[in-house]
């Protein structure tokens, strides 16, 4: 009798522009089918939208849908996130925004916070208590409302309530159900989840293993650390779950690590148009530096925390991404109405047209009526960039 052997599985190979091209289209910025279903479906599809704290043409999870739908409304942007229970406030990449689906899939990260809280601050039960009680009696509240955000000290130095409701957040008794003057509204999960993602309470595997599929998704074809990264797993989660994930092996031209992508993506090839459009530092195409380096070829670091002295693009740099590829980086402001190119940089005389487009189109966006461009780090590029906008100025 012959032995049976089963088949080694095979891999599918990609080159640089298909991995690339995957990961565009996976984050909603190569063809139409990102787009079709609005900021509440960008944001299911992207399965997190990262939060921060720095605005210059707008905040970070405002230039998300921008950067991929165009010129909404900021106010419609707003609603779609968090009109209803449509999602919640989290720790994922970072402080996020979260489709309220993805509610089950944190369950191992609240059970972790419960059993290993890593807090600096000392809290009575009683002052716990307190706080749900207010937002049981008196509804959804900020820290404010509660009883005061701080002691009068440092940023650090809390109240004992705002201590008390970021425990119970952490905890999962308590969510982020919207940002009002970028103060966090808290209300009870009871009333703010819907009753079957609240009583649905996956084993920690099962969480990792389904955050883990997510992130393919969202990214196409990911690295076990970027798969790891993008909801900050450690690489150990991501190992132990990785062969029931649905991800698919593949190897990558040019990657130096083996390489996981999402069945569908693989089933349907890249079409359409490629958005050109400016990036917020805090993007989720680009949020990860290495992946960003190994995809685009791009080196790109935030330099808002860096001494001014030593910053080599700018506060805010944005990149420019126009063709599928990242072609440039502007460091923007408003002044009144117009909109200020602090510094500009770009690949070559080719970027010059699409760094135009995507300026004024930003500018109309925030409500600017002039673009002025104050640096380029090179005299002809400066000239061409110049003569584009007077061209689209009329």
């Amino acid at each position: 009798m012959t032995a049976v052997t089963s088949r080694p599985r095979s891999v599918t190979a990609l080159s640089r522009d298909e991995a690339r091209r995957l990961a565009l289209r996976a984050q909603g910025l190569l063809g139409a089918d990102g787009r079709r279903a609005g900021v509440r479906g960008l944001l299911r599809r992207l399965g997190s939208v990262q939060l921060d704290t720095i605005s210059v043409l707008a905040r970070s999870h405002e230039l998300i849908p921008y950067s991929r739908l165009g010129a909404l409304d900021r106010t419609e942007i707003e609603a779609a996130y968090w009109s209803g229970d449509r999602s919640f406030e989290y720790w994922s990449h970072a402080a996020c925004i979260l489709p309220v689906e993805e509610w089950p899939l944190f369950a191992f990260r609240r059970r972790a916070y419960r059993a290993r809280p890593h807090w600096h601050h000392e809290l009575s039960p009683a002052a716990y208590d307190a706080v749900l009680t207010q937002l049981r009696e008196r509804g959804p509240l900020t820290a404010s409302q509660l009883g005061g955000a701080k002691n009068g000290g440092e940023w650090w130095d809390w109240s004992a309530s705002k201590i008390a409701v970021e425990r119970a957040l952490m905890y999962g008794e308590v969510v982020c159900t919207r940002r009002s003057g970028w103060k966090r509204v808290y209300d009870l999960a009871e009333r703010a989840i819907p009753a079957p993602l609240l009583a649905d309470e996956p084993e920690d595997a099962e969480c990792v293993r389904r955050l883990v599929a997510q992130a393919g998704a969202a990214m196409g074809v990911a690295t076990r650390a970027d798969l790891a990264d993008h909801h900050r797993l450690k690489t150990a989660q991501v190992d132990a779950v990785l062969a029931d994930s649905g991800l698919v092996p593949v190897v990558v031209e040019g990657w130096s690590k083996p390489a996981w992508a999402d069945p569908a993506a693989l089933a349907a090839p890249p079409r359409g148009r490629h958005r050109t459009t400016l990036l917020s530092p805090f993007d989720s195409l680009i949020w990860d530096r290495p992946r960003t380096e190994r995809i685009f070829g791009f080196t790109h670091r935030l330099e808002a925390y860096v001494p001014r002295p030593q910053r080599i693009h700018g506060y805010f740099a944005m990149p420019l991404l126009s063709g599928g590829r990242l072609v440039g980086r502007v460091d923007p402001a408003r002044e009144g109405t117009t909109l200020v190119a602090r510094q500009v940089s770009m690949d070559g005389p080719k970027a010059a047209r699409p760094m135009a487009r995507a300026l004024f189109e930003a500018a109309s966006w925030v409500g600017c009526d002039t673009v002025r461009v104050e640096r380029c780090d090179d005299t002809a590029l400066a000239t061409a960039l110049r003569r584009e906008l007077i061209h689209l100025g009329g």
